[in-house]
């Protein structure tokens, strides 16, 4: 059965990439579907025709495509109301995970609504990110508990999670953790992933989170607000990370960088240009890695030369988005989600 229609399901209301060579983009139109008091920093495509959400206040749901129907519901936990700023998804499962302690994260369920796999309670407990390689394997990331990162990992499709102790995984700088700004500071390609940190430091494994090594990227860090928000691969070799200082948005010193090589050394791109702070980028599809979009609550940017040289296409609002093809993206922020059409 299709994912969508699953999560349609548990909603109870409760939900093509075209192969051509993509062209470099002049302008966007947006387009609002989904509008709320509800912050959502964490968007995925169940399908083609799917996009699932989860934000604030508990809120999460999906929005039809062609349609732009939405269906939305609230997940509570107990007399909690979590707040959600990481999701992922298997081709069978939608999954969501809140940020604070204690840390939730749900899939969906067999008995009409989500279901609760893994709960972490502690003093520093925060996690920002989630992702899968595949149907079986997955990563989630929180900030420094104990002296380390926190990462979870699942090889069963979700169904259990288990959280990396301190002796397998690099030294932690104090105060050290990832922003939980647009669910896209963590990265995957092949059996690698890579963690952008607020120390402006990138955890990598080539064995799915079985052995790490750390890169110190030039990324600004000096300060707590500042670091890596957001990275993306094209694929193993080419790697962008933007971020910055969301309390000095208009600054654009060291806040983009590049890898060409899986992220064995990173350089600063585009430094002392345009674009400035931001929360998520992303590639275009078929753009052979030169095209990019980033987006913050500064405006929305493009490059469509691999990041060398930027343009702002628009000054609306938004902490993340993704793509559905080569010209369409879907964008989330405060109070909405939108449709993005690039031409």
């Amino acid at each position: 059965m299709r994912l969508s229609i699953v999560l349609l399901t548990l909603l109870v209301l409760a939900s093509c990439s075209t192969e051509k060579k993509q062209q470099p983009f002049q302008t966007v139109s947006v387009t609002p579907v989904f509008q709320d008091s509800v912050s959502i920093r964490a968007i995925t495509f169940l399908d083609g025709q799917t996009l699932a959400f989860a934000g604030s206040g508990g809120v999460y749901g999906t929005v039809d495509v062609n349609s732009h129907k939405v269906r939305s519901n609230i997940q509570t936990y107990d007399s909690l109301t979590p707040s959600f700023r990481a999701v992922g998804k298997t081709s069978k499962d939608f999954f969501m995970l809140s940020i604070e302690s204690p840390a939730l994260l749900y899939k969906t369920g067999g008995n009409g609504k989500m279901e609760a796999v893994y709960k972490e309670d502690g003093e520093g407990v925060f996690y920002d990110a989630m992702t899968f390689w595949n149907d079986t394997e997955g990563i989630a990331v929180g900030d420094t508990v104990d002296g380390c990162l926190s990462i979870i990992l699942t090889k069963d499709g979700g169904q259990t999670w288990t959280k990396i102790p301190c002796s397998e995984l690099p030294e932690g700088v104090e105060g050290e953790g990832a922003f939980a700004a647009s669910n896209s500071n963590i990265a995957v390609a092949g059996s690698q992933v890579w963690i952008g940190t607020t120390e402006g430091r990138i955890y990598h494994s080539s064995d799915k989170g079985a052995t790490w090594d750390i890169q110190q990227t030039p990324i600004i860090h000096e300060e707590p607000t500042q670091g890596i928000y957001s990275m993306d691969f094209y694929d193993e070799n080419l790697g962008f990370a933007i971020g910055g200082d969301y309390t000095s948005p208009e600054s654009n010193q060291k806040n983009k960088i590049i890898t060409m090589d899986g992220g064995k050394t990173w350089n600063l791109i585009a430094d002392g240009k345009e674009p400035d702070y931001k929360s998520c980028v992303q590639f275009v599809p078929n753009s052979e890695g030169k095209g990019l979009v980033a987006i913050g609550f500064t405006g929305i940017s493009y490059s469509g030369d691999g990041g060398e040289n930027w343009k702002e296409l628009s000054e609306e609002s938004f902490f993340t988005l993704r793509f559905l093809n080569d010209s369409i993206a879907y964008a989330a922020g405060r109070n909405r989600i939108a449709k993005l059409v690039f031409k």
